[in-house]
């Protein structure tokens, strides 16, 4: 079927994962149902808080509610949205103390929301785009052929970052820019846990830029062509109301600090202010109106904070 003539925007930027309603269920019991999710969300919230309307790459289910298609009408550009006649994919997102997550998905046909949609229906005014957010497993070549001249940033989906599929994701890193998994994924596809020595790692094996996410740790990233890495600490905010996505939108803020800067200390920077904005609110990130000068006071104060890892 032919594609529909492109539109007068065409998004620099784009997003490519699976959009999920959450049930949030917080460690002292407290619940919030029904909240708009999904990892590709929360990473094209974080490019929005930097001046971007992202393409969304993703499928939405037949009863998606009519709040959660409002909000990613008014942010996101949809050429690239794929409407399924199947149930929205929904889950429990189960937290413990310790920061750990357990996801539990309440549909039983998952696999179009985590991996549609295909290649064959990007728009081709997407493929022109600076930059791409992948959330995926290992199959990154097709995506890299699509998009040759965009920087992507590929934030392995959790249930890929296991032992058994360790040789996979090590083979893929040589094919993206930016890799961004979190701390204990890390963990589980190296056998050991020094953040830093994480770091060299995935760069060793490939990656020109690794940007490691460790929760109210903060992050540290790290270049190929430099051999000290950096120590990001997170932004303080007055209360963290939900921390679901957090990760999700450090990385899509990441992606287009890098690609409009090329310096590591911005990226990071952009990620860890995105992400504390994801921090103080119920669901994906979504600051107040004038929120830039909070913003831009956030980035000057936390840019005196960095530390090289050496």
């Amino acid at each position: 079927m032919a594609q529909p003539k492109p539109p007068d925007y065409t998004p620099d930027y784009l997003c490519v994962g699976g959009i999920i309603i959450d049930d949030i269920v917080l460690p002292d019991g407290r619940t919030m149902m029904g909240v708009l999710g999904g990892g590709v969300t929360h990473a094209a919230a974080g490019m929005v808080i930097w001046g971007q309307r992202p393409g969304l790459v993703s499928c939405a289910g037949r009863d998606l509610p009519e709040e959660a298609r409002r909000r990613l009408e008014r942010d996101f550009d949809l050429g690239g949205m794929q409407w399924l006649s199947l149930p929205q994919a929904r889950a429990w997102q189960l937290f413990e103390w310790d920061g750990r997550r357990t996801e539990i998905f309440r549909v039983d046909e998952l696999e179009p929301f985590l991996y549609g949609p295909s290649l064959d229906a990007l728009p081709t005014w997407y493929r022109g785009a600076r930059g791409v957010h992948l959330l995926r497993d290992g199959e990154i070549a097709p995506w890299r052929a699509a998009l040759p001249d965009a920087t992507v940033l590929w934030e392995p989906i959790q249930h890929f970052m296991a032992p058994e599929y360790a040789a996979t994701f090590r083979a893929a890193l040589p094919l993206v820019d930016i890799v961004s998994p979190n701390w204990l994924e890390a963990q589980a596809v190296y056998g050991f846990s020094d953040p830093a020595a994480l770091v060299r790692a995935m760069l060793d094996d490939g990656a020109k830029v690794a940007a490691l996410r460790m929760g109210e740790r903060g992050s540290i990233a790290g270049r190929q062509s430099d051999p000290d890495l950096l120590r990001v600490p997170v932004v303080p905010v007055e209360e963290i109301v939900d921390q679901t996505g957090a990760g999700n939108t450090y990385c899509g803020a990441f992606l287009v600090g890098w690609r409009q800067t090329g310096d590591l200390a911005q990226a990071s920077v952009y990620g860890a202010v995105a992400a504390s904005f994801a921090l103080e609110v119920t669901g994906v990130a979504d600051p107040p109106a004038g929120y830039m000068a909070q913003r831009d006071a956030r980035a000057r104060a936390l840019a005196d904070r960095l530390e090289v890892v050496r």
